[in-house]
C-alpha cells in the first residue's frame, strides 16, 4: 500500500469519527431539548385520557392522560380524530385505534408520585 492510500484511509477514518460525534450529540441535543407542543388541547371526559388536541395541517393528535404524561401521535388523518372525540369511550377508542399504530413522539413523561 502506497502512501497516498494511507493517507486517504486517515482521512476517510477521521471524518468517520466526526460523524459519530455528530450524531451522538444530536442524540443527546435531542434529549435536552424535548418536544414543545404548541397544539391546543380541549378537556375530554374519561377515565384515563385529560384532553386531546389535533393539528388539521400537520395531521398530530395530541393527547395528555391522567398520569401526566402527553403523546403525540403522527400521520393520523382528520377523521380517527372526529371519531375519537365522538367515541362514547375515548380510552376504548385509544387503545383499540390508535396505539400501536401511528408513529408517536413523547412531548412529557408522565408524572412521577
Amino acid at each position: 500500500m502506497n502512501a497516498k492510500a494511507l493517507a486517504l484511509i486517515a482521512v476517510l477514518c477521521v471524518a468517520l469519527v466526526a460523524i459519530v460525534q455528530a450524531e451522538d450529540e444530536n442524540i443527546r441535543s435531542s434529549a435536552r431539548n424535548p418536544v414543545i407542543s404548541h397544539i391546543p388541547r380541549d378537556s375530554v371526559n374519561s377515565r384515563a385520557i385529560t384532553s386531546l388536541g389535533y393539528s388539521k395541517r400537520r395531521h398530530i393528535l395530541e393527547i395528555e392522560f391522567g398520569n401526566g404524561a402527553v403523546y403525540r401521535y403522527l400521520q393520523v388523518s382528520p377523521a380517527v380524530y372526529r371519531d375519537l372525540m365522538t367515541s362514547d369511550s375515548k380510552t376504548r377508542y385509544y387503545d383499540t385505534n390508535i396505539k400501536g399504530n401511528y408513529p408517536s413522539v413523547r412531548v412529557r413523561p408522565r408524572v412521577s408520585q
